[in-house]
């Protein structure tokens, strides 16, 4: 497996400039998949903190720098939906949210709104102990007793010290939704109207926007969530970093064909 990645075949959802250079630095292994980000990206590209893979490692290692409450020392963490990215000595937090695009972006919250994150349920299945195991889209598992009450593409909030569940949101009509993949990725809207298509295809909803514009899209492309996570800036903007790269560790790093 390869150690590089090339700008132009990175995942829609990261948020990097495809033609200023030619690599950029891999995920490694972790929640999300392939369209996690690595961390180094948000530190050096997005918020302007590091300016070098050095810096962030120095960075990481001071455990100041914490992902759903977890200190994170690896600068290649896959950062997804919905994480909580909390910098402690600057009191800054954020959570990952799909932005017009899909790109991720990050939207500043508070420090309470940090102590839990969402997560849409992806599978549920009986485990031995007779207790059942939701599956988040991120891999998070939570056990649960009773699992008559959750079903899959209803979300939760999940404290992130006890993993317990905190708040529960529905997949039904009238649920806040927002689109995190196709032509509508990071559109709000409530659901009007579920389709259930028979046989194997995928079932479509009809989502009517604040301005009662609508569109439809797919089951799948759409999380529920609550008006908490729709505006928790003071300008319900994304941070924005600048998108410059340290030149000069490019030009060092060319010839094994990585990125600093």
């Amino acid at each position: 497996m390869t150690r590089h990645q090339k700008r132009l075949s990175v995942p829609n959802s990261w948020p990097v400039e495809r033609k200023e250079n030619t690599w950029t630095v891999k995920a490694g292994a972790g929640p999300h998949g392939e369209d996690g980000v690595p961390l180094l990206i948000l530190l050096r590209d997005v918020l302007g903190y590091v300016d070098s893979k050095k810096e962030a490692r120095y960075a990481l290692n001071q455990d100041s720098v914490l992902v759903n409450g977890d200190a994170v020392s690896d600068e290649s963490r896959p950062i997804g939906m919905f994480d909580i990215l909390a910098f402690t000595q600057r009191d800054e937090y954020y959570r990952v949210f799909p932005d017009e695009g899909g790109r991720l972006a990050l939207t500043a919250i508070d420090a309470d709104a940090a102590d839990s994150r969402l997560g849409k349920i992806v599978r549920k299945q009986q485990v031995p102990g007779g207790v059942f195991q939701l599956t988040l889209h991120d891999g998070t598992n939570v056990r649960v007793d009773e699992a008559s009450d959750y079903a899959t593409n209803d979300s939760l909030v999940v404290d992130n010290e006890t993993k317990e569940i905190v708040a529960h949101f529905p997949y039904e009509e009238g649920a806040l939704v927002t689109a995190v993949d196709g032509q509508h990725a990071g559109e709000i809207g409530e659901v009007a109207e579920i389709t259930v298509t028979p046989g194997s295809g995928s079932n479509t909803i009809r989502v009517v926007r604040g301005d009662d514009t609508e569109f439809e899209t797919v089951e799948g492309y759409v999380v529920v969530i609550d008006e908490n996570f729709t505006g928790d800036s003071d300008d319900g903007s994304a941070a924005e970093g600048d998108d410059a790269e340290t030149e000069t560790e490019d030009e060092t790093d060319a010839d094994d064909g990585g990125e600093n």
